[in-house]
């Protein structure tokens, strides 16, 4: 048993204890979820509130001094429900400590989606500053223990679309640096602000697709010498796009105009040999986010087969390639 209330140790496999803030969170009267009380007199978690039911406000003042004394829980079977709620008051996860890693990711996964879907539909700057500031949730989540990475780099979305290509190379690129610069000390390797923006970069690096007819990025059949013409304006169209948006970060503008040019200078739209890191790290991390998803144009590829293959590439740079093979292999512990 733990010390605190007499709580019977192994509790949280079932149960989220929540704090004042996420139960300031939901509705007053009426939670999106079932609550349960731990009674102390015979150590058993006990039903407070069955979902559907109303609170009274009796109970609502009881409900608020009870889960300030750590004896109120909501059960984990429960989590979709939890993480939908979560993903919305995305700083809710930097107050409870009863969240597991990987139920963090599951929260940063629906939450991201939903916004990276948002701001392409819609790339204008109102959008953008919701965006940044679950961005700078995520950010800060991550700088702490940026082993907490590990946990994003499981959860990529196999189909293919804008939103979720821009969620899967964060969530990779994230891991992978947690990789390259990860143990102790990170702080020391990237500045906050750099992280910030890299991070940014990461997500928003493909937001010049937006400019394209939908039938052009989902296109199941090559494209023609004008097709292919227009695609490659992406890139352009995004640095323009990060003008308007007044989001002029050298990291930001690197992931945005430099994620298709390669270091043989066989890439676009400058076929420059010179790329600054972001923009030599965010061309693999977009690579193989491509290459593991279900497109309409191309096969899906297994994480280590496309890892290799990178790897293999004279167009990437192997610092890079082999720290993305020994992330999946040491970090995800996939069999070749």
């Amino acid at each position: 048993m733990s010390k605190k209330h007499g709580i019977l140790d192994g509790l949280n496999e079932e149960y989220y204890q929540i704090s004042r803030d996420i139960l300031g969170s939901f509705n007053k009267f009426r939670p999106p979820l079932s609550i349960f009380y731990f009674k102390e007199d015979v150590a058993r978690i006990t039903p407070y509130y069955t979902v559907g039911e109303r609170l009274s406000n009796e109970q609502v003042e009881e409900l608020g001094s009870l889960t300030d004394q750590g004896l109120i829980f909501v059960s984990r079977d429960d989590h979709p429900v939890y993480v939908k709620h979560i993903s919305y008051q995305l700083d809710l996860v930097l107050v409870d400590a009863s969240l597991q890693e990987k139920e963090i990711a599951d929260i940063f996964k629906e939450a991201f989606t939903r916004r990276m879907k948002e701001f392409l539909e819609q790339p204008v700057k109102a959008v953008l500053e919701k965006l940044w500031a679950d961005l700078m949730v995520l950010t800060e989540y991550l700088y702490v223990d940026i082993a907490r990475s590990r946990a994003l780099g499981r959860r990529l979305h196999e189909e293919h679309n804008l939103e979720n290509h821009s969620v899967n190379c964060g969530f990779l690129g994230l891991a992978l640096l947690g990789r390259m610069f990860g143990g102790d000390g990170f702080e020391n390797r990237i500045s906050r602000k750099e992280f910030d923006r890299l991070t940014a970069g990461l997500f928003l690096h493909d937001m010049g697709m937006t400019k394209l007819p939908a039938f052009l990025r989902e296109k199941d059949k090559p494209l023609q010498l004008d097709e292919r013409a227009k695609v490659n304006q992406h890139t352009k169209a995004g640095f323009e796009m990060l003008t308007r948006l007044d989001l002029r970060f050298a990291e930001i503008e690197q992931c945005v105009t430099q994620h298709h040019e390669r270091i043989n200078g066989s890439g676009y739209p400058l076929k420059s040999a010179k790329q600054d890191f972001p923009g030599r790290f965010c061309a693999v991390v977009d690579s193989f986010c491509a290459m593991i998803s279900k497109r309409p144009y191309a096969p899906q590829k297994g994480y280590l087969k496309a890892a290799t293959e990178l790897a293999g590439d004279g167009r990437y740079d192997k610092a890079i390639t082999k720290a993305l093979q020994t992330f999946l292999v040491v970090d995800l512990k996939m069999k070749p």
